[in-house]
């Protein structure tokens, strides 16, 4: 706690945690746990970072990074590090958890999100990741659209529109390149997989 002149009042110290690995709200309740467990008391949560009420001890940190491990998170404390699970966690959201269409400027949105020139973060993101910012937003793209093709709740072309492909082609022709699969080759199989209740 430290007294706030300007607002003549005691005020709590917070702290920011950053974490690698969050990818939903399952990961954002895991991480809660830990933090409550520790007796660290949680201000704000989101994928990839966590606000605390004070600067946790070593030891606290120790065993924190320790649990977190254990679920496949790791606390991260170098700015590059960091900066690669923002951009991360920026498209994650973007192209996962938000409802409206994925129809943005991904180089605009990261710069303006982490305040940083574009180019920056793409050298930064290659340098560390191996693969491109672009190949990671794909990646994404591909992901959702097997979730919603195994969901089969949206034609091929409300899928493409959702995901701001152009058209269907271009979506299939993306898919088969990541996957190998056309995505009704890959809705086929995963069709099959699928066992009615009683055979369970």
């Amino acid at each position: 706690m430290y007294y706030n002149k300007q607002t003549q009042q005691w005020e709590i110290d917070m702290a920011t945690l950053f974490i690698k690995n969050m990818v939903c709200n399952r990961c954002i309740m895991a991480v809660r746990n830990e933090l409550d467990k520790l007796g660290l008391s949680v201000k704000d949560i989101g994928l990839g970072e966590a606000t605390i009420e004070r600067q946790p001890t070593a030891e606290e940190k120790r065993k924190l990074d320790e649990a977190l491990m254990a679920l496949g998170f790791q606390l991260i404390d170098d700015k590059k590090s960091r900066a690669i699970e923002k951009i991360k966690n920026i498209i994650i959201e973007l192209v996962h958890h938000q409802d409206s269409e994925v129809k943005t400027n991904l180089s605009a949105l990261l710069s303006n999100k982490l305040h940083r020139d574009y180019n920056y973060l793409s050298n930064l993101f290659s340098e560390v990741e191996g693969t491109t910012i672009e190949k990671y937003f794909i990646a994404q793209k591909i992901e959702k659209v097997k979730e919603l093709l195994v969901y089969d709740e949206l034609s091929l072309s409300e899928i493409a529109f959702r995901l701001n492909y152009s058209s269907v082609a271009y979506l299939s022709n993306q898919f088969k390149k990541v996957t190998g699969l056309t995505p009704s080759h890959f809705k086929q199989i995963k069709d099959k997989k699928r066992q009615p209740l009683d055979e369970v």
